[in-house]
């Protein structure tokens, strides 16, 4: 029997990213991200980071076509023009949070050892990960809800691009535990669509205020996602 027990379990918490630690360390901010173009002596990364985290939050309230560049501005109490100066444009912004929410996912499959244990193993700490992201990272719910269809052309590839590096390490790691026998043989493809598909849809029911915490349904996602690919 393949044990899938895990470090992200129901009583873990929730990991921080180090390139987060600036703005975690000032509340605040991640409370009211306009206040960190009260003070001239925030740091630019600071400032572009509150631009981003509003910005998530805006896209995923009123969505990518109503959320303008002017109303971002107004959440942050700057003008507009000022905007510019962090980013080129709206696509821009959203390109960084696909790219925010990605990347906390890497690192947090890193931090979980995924080259140790088996095929198994590791796709079950990637079905854990990603679902901790989407539920505890506005980024996540950006990467797993927003329909990139309406970025332009080249943005759009890039984008793609970018989550097809995500679905081919999960592939990647059911082909492992076929070959290593700890998962059945099956189709790597299916099996990816069928986890992307379920851990996306979370982003649609899942509320903060629930009963649930971050780690437990994280977990239980992981359980019984990779649950029916055991021997």
């Amino acid at each position: 029997m393949i044990d899938n027990r895990s470090q992200f379990g129901p009583f873990s918490g929730i990991r921080i990213l180090p390139t987060d630690m600036e703005t975690l360390n000032q509340p605040e901010i991640n409370r009211e991200p306009w206040k960190a173009f009260q003070a001239r002596q925030r740091s630019m990364e600071v400032k572009r980071d509150a631009v981003l985290r509003t910005a998530a939050r805006l896209f995923l309230e009123h969505g990518y076509r109503k959320s303008s560049m002017s109303l971002l501005a107004a959440q942050l109490k700057i003008t507009k023009p000022a905007l510019y100066y962090y980013f080129r444009n709206k696509e821009e912004i959203l390109v960084e949070c696909y790219r925010a929410g990605i990347a906390h996912h890497e690192n947090l499959l890193k931090e979980t050892s995924e080259n140790q244990g088996n095929g198994m193993r590791k796709l079950f700490m990637y079905v854990e990960t990603y679902a901790l992201v989407v539920v505890s990272h506005d980024f996540g719910r950006c990467l797993a809800m927003l329909d990139e269809s309406e970025l332009s052309p080249a943005t759009r590839r890039e984008v793609r691009s970018m989550k097809r590096r995500m679905d081919m390490a999960l592939r990647r790691f059911v082909e492992e535990g076929v070959a290593d026998g700890s998962i059945r043989p099956c189709n790597p493809k299916l099996v990816a669509f069928v986890v992307a598909g379920a851990i996306n849809w979370i982003g649609t029911w899942y509320r903060p205020e629930g009963e649930l915490r971050p780690g437990e349904i994280a977990t239980e996602f992981a359980r019984i996602l990779t649950g029916g690919l055991g021997h």
